[in-house]
């Protein structure tokens, strides 16, 4: 019998009262039903509506949020099987005499498990990291602006964002975020694929470095950092090339590409005497003078509190990421609550504005709302689309807006790089050919320039084409179509066969980072025939292509189709994405948009529209109250 097995057996054995019904309503896990057990027993507490309220804390950070709200939780709360009408039905507490139990219970309170804000009941833990990165975020952003030398920052940003004939962004929101990031203490360069984050953060650590050699300072210690290997690798190599092509000096340009990318884990570093806690951290603070984050929508709450009170005073701390995108699978939505209302329009106070406009040379946007928080002086949200045009970025606006309607008639319109097959996941005829087309064809392009030895050619022809789900299982998964589209191979290509572990061809996908080859959870590559051995494991890195050998690959997939999830940091020529059926909890705003957003040049959406309407209407809503700590009330 496995752990879960036995926890199931443990709490259908034990549980009693509402607890026993909430679980098998599958609203509360056997796994919140058991925490709450034990901290009532500790607690000496013997009332249902106390272990309800702890069961649904529990229950809150598992399915990504910081909190719960008890007045509102039952009108919130989902379940895997049962229908709206059955959850109602269930024995809710009324609220006030639900909260009036908890407040008294001896569970609540200072050195206690839980701690109730409000109506927000949190466990402890997750309350104290809400307090740390609201309050150190405040602190950062209510201090003045940091002095440097406007004339030569004027001229940097003049130098380096003169952009070329065509590319002309209404906007100039990029020189207007870059200047932000040297002026401030804490910035946030938010935006969607394609706006130009990383050009603008290698630009501004640019100016960063000028600003330092024409004070008679050494140049800035920079922390490139992502959440994971794979984000971190992109980071550094988009640096890097930036750093290549811009009009600096040879000193900053060689400084910039030294830079290399790690994970937030590597950086903050592993206490060997302390499993639950990093070697660097308020009494051990980092070295370095800038530290940059991106993908930072991927970053938990507990992971952005050890990191703030890891990084100094006086260093500059940037953060970049797509608030619209998929967070964290842990707890919180941290970028999102961050920029908050900025992500509409900048939020800045006068005083700010004035000053940016006069560094950059152009009138900045004027706030879409007063300033409510110093935040807002330091979150620049990029909307200008480079990457990807047409009827992708106009969907994706739509979709972004929560517009259901303008997205559909995006769809129903037929752009010139959309096309929508109206059905549901695979069952209609056309829609299935269509994808079988496109997978042979990338297949055989990838299988034949693998056979010939040609590692750049077959990692180009794999990224010519991905199939995205949201699932990993079931009739709609990753498993299934992986399946479906080796037999198309196998039909197809003369001599394709996957009965083997290894086979030339074969897609791979890195499913755990390995450090010591410097590959990581996400990164893609492929096995080609070798010069001297049967065959090699293909990879790109930093424009280059790199092999190993199959056998050291301890943790790999098969990648003919991949979950969107997945897809986050990365960019295909041509995308279909299958949306999953509605009903699925996988289904929101959130996935939709990062689905269609991976497409550069053409995107295939399959599916009906109820769940892509479904989607659109639904986005995540994570309770947390940091959004609420930095902006007010009302934002």
């Amino acid at each position: 019998m496995t752990a879960p097995d036995i926890l199931d057996a443990f709490v259908a054995c034990g549980s009693t009262g509402s607890l026993q019904q909430f679980n098998a309503a599958a609203v509360l896990a056997p796994s919140d039903v058991h925490v709450a057990y034990c901290l009532s027993a500790l607690g000496g507490v013997t009332d249902e509506r106390t272990d309800l309220a702890a069961a649904f804390a529990t229950r809150a950070p598992r399915l990504g949020h910081v909190c719960v709200d008890l007045r509102s939780i039952r009108h919130t709360a989902s379940s895997d099987t049962d229908t709206e009408a059955e959850i109602d039905a269930l024995p809710w507490p009324d609220p006030d005499e639900w909260l009036e139990a908890l407040a008294s219970s001896g569970l609540v309170g200072t050195d206690r498990p839980l701690h109730l804000e409000g109506t927000n009941l949190y466990l402890n833990r997750l309350w104290l990291d809400e307090v740390a990165v609201a309050e150190d975020l405040r602190r950062r952003a209510d201090a003045p602006a940091l002095e440097v030398d406007d004339g030569l920052l004027a001229k940097g940003l003049e130098g380096l964002f003169r952009e070329e004939p065509g590319d002309e962004d209404p906007d100039h929101l990029q020189p207007v975020a870059a200047a932000v990031a040297v002026l401030r203490r804490f910035s946030v360069i938010a935006g969607g694929p394609g706006t130009g984050k990383t050009t603008t953060v290698a630009r501004a650590l640019a100016l960063l470095d000028a600003q330092a050699v024409a004070l008679g300072n050494p140049p800035p210690l920079i922390a490139l950092a992502a959440p994971t290997g794979k984000a971190a690798a992109r980071l550094e190599e988009a640096v890097r090339a930036e750093a290549a092509r811009l009009a600096v000096d040879d000193a900053t340009r060689t400084r910039l590409q030294g830079l290399r990318g790690t994970t937030l884990h590597r950086l903050l570093g592993f206490d060997p005497g302390n499993r639950t806690r990093f070697r660097h951290r308020a009494g051990n603070q980092l070295r370095h003078d800038v530290v940059v984050v991106d993908e930072t929508s991927m970053v938990a709450l507990s992971m952005m509190a050890r990191l703030l009170e890891a990084v100094r005073a006086e260093a500059r701390r940037v953060l970049g990421g797509d608030p619209e995108q998929l967070a964290s699978v842990e707890a919180g939505a941290v970028l999102g609550d961050i920029a908050g209302p900025a992500t509409a329009g900048l939020c800045m106070g006068d005083a700010m504005r004035d000053r940016v406009a006069t560094l950059t040379g152009a009138a900045v946007p004027a706030s879409t709302d007063r300033l409510r928080s110093a935040v807002g002086n330091g979150v620049v949200a990029l909307r200008y689309v480079r990457r990807h045009r047409g009827a992708i970025a106009e969907l994706a606006r739509a979709i972004q807006r929560g517009d259901a309607d303008g997205a559909l008639d995006v769809l129903k319109t037929g752009g010139s790089n959309v096309q929508w097959m109206d059905a549901s996941a695979h069952g209609d005829a056309s829609g299935l050919e269509a994808i079988r087309a496109l997978a042979v064809a990338s297949g055989r392009a990838a299988i034949e320039a693998a056979r010939a030895g040609e590692a750049e050619a077959a990692l180009g022809a794999l990224g010519g084409f991905r199939l995205l789900c949201a699932h990993r299982r079931g009739p709609d998964g990753v498993t299934t179509w992986t399946r479906q589209m080796e037999a198309w191979l196998t039909g197809e290509v003369e001599g394709f066969f996957t009965g083997a572990d290894w086979y030339v061809g074969r897609p791979l996908i890195i499913t755990e980072n390995d450090h010591s080859l410097q590959l990581f959870n996400g990164d893609v590559g492929v096995v080609v025939q070798g010069e001297d051995r049967p065959m090699v494991a293909a990879f790109e890195r930093g424009g280059e292509v790199v092999t190993v050998s199959p056998t050291r690959l301890a943790a790999v997939d098969t990648v003919y189709a991949m979950t969107v999830h997945k897809s986050q940091g990365s960019q295909f020529h041509t995308v279909a994405f299958l949306v999953p059926a509605t009903g699925s909890r996988l289904l929101t705003r959130e996935l939709l948009y990062t689905g269609v957003t991976r497409a550069q040049e053409r995107l295939i959406l399959v599916g009906a529209e109820e769940p892509i309407r479904a989607a659109i209407e639904r986005p995540i809503t994570r309770a947390s109250g940091l959004r609420r700590a930095l902006w007010g009330a009302t934002a």
